[in-house]
């Protein structure tokens, strides 16, 4: 999926590319307001034993969805499916195929089960009538618990820090236009890797995100917003360790799956610190994992997914650990 900021493409194994042609598109002036046009799903008159929404995509320099807006529209639909006092708290997804920006999507949801406390729903996406997404969530009537957290890493730059220091992030060197033109505001505390990867290879890396703009107060929709934003700069900390570039030739990133656990509320326009580590990459796969914190500590949201990922010549990226 490529991503407004540095994404990887959604689809199976057998298709990735980080070297798709470009598709140019009219300028847009308000990317908060067409991000939120995109996740204005509409209700369909059609009806199964699912229900039905149909949804359109944003326009893409690849042509290809970005995986985020699909996690965002796959929570909308099935949280419209359940009780208003029910939130999500999991979801578990599959990229099957590569999206096509350039079309509309369906979204069927599966209404599972219904319980006491939780709620389970099956959502899919379509496109040309064969699934491009499949996913699983679980909403939960939130009642009073036992409570703990961990800890927001120490010694990171503030984002005002890492605009002051690092600079604000380069276009993107595989979705040039949009960088510009996100929805999402992003700072990487210790720099960016568009053109080449600064400082220690490391498998850790900790990004600053926001959206440009308030987007009201509805507690749903920042949720939705934020399974949108955490599919952004994730694969990085797989790629970092090894002190590859999304600019070097021939990279090749798709992402296989996306697993998010929603913990506390946050409002997505205020700054949010999404801290990203992989723990292993091997057999050309990488696990990349991050925790959401709000400026004050709190922790938001644990998000997990595997990329495929393939280097031209392995032997040129440097081991983990190496500068």
């Amino acid at each position: 999926m490529r991503e407004p900021a540095p994404a990887a493409e959604n689809g199976s194994p057998e298709e990735p590319s980080s070297t798709a042609t470009e598709h140019p598109h009219p300028a847009v002036t308000d990317p908060v307001g067409l991000m939120l046009d995109v996740l204005d799903l509409d209700s369909s008159a059609a009806r199964t034993t699912e229900d039905i929404f149909t949804g359109s995509s944003h326009p893409m320099p690849t042509g290809r969805i970005f995986g985020g807006q699909v996690l965002a529209q796959a929570i909308i639909a099935a949280d419209r499916t359940t009780d208003d006092d029910r939130v999500p708290h999991s979801m578990h997804g599959y990229f099957l195929r590569p999206g096509d920006s350039s079309t509309g999507l369906t979204l069927s949801v599966d209404r599972i089960h219904d319980g006491r406390s939780f709620s389970t729903r099956r959502t899919q996406a379509y496109q040309h009538g064969v699934p491009i997404f499949s996913m699983i969530s679980s909403f939960e009537r939130e009642d009073p618990g036992l409570e703990h957290q961990s800890p927001a890493p120490e010694g990171v730059l503030s984002p005002e820090e890492a605009l002051e220091r690092v600079g604000a992030s380069r276009l993107h060197p595989l979705s040039r236009r949009l960088i510009s033109e996100s929805p999402i505001e992003v700072v990487h505390a210790e720099g960016a890797i568009y053109e080449q990867v600064p400082g220690p290879h490391v498998p850790q890396q900790n990004v600053w995100f926001r959206t440009r703009r308030t987007i009201g107060d509805n507690p749903a929709l920042h949720r939705a917003v934020l399974a949108y934003m955490s599919d952004l700069t994730i694969q990085e900390s797989v790629l970092r360790a090894h002190g590859v570039a999304w600019a070097q030739p021939g990279l090749k990133v798709a992402s296989l799956d996306h697993a998010m656990w929603w913990h506390r509320r946050a409002r997505v326009d205020e700054w949010l610190l999404y801290a990203q580590e992989s723990p292993s990459a091997r057999g050309g796969r990488g696990l990349a994992t991050g925790r959401i914190f709000t400026r004050d500590g709190d922790l938001v949201a644990t998000v997990a997914q595997e990329i495929m990922v393939r280097v031209p010549d392995a032997s040129d990226a440097a081991p983990a650990g190496e500068a």
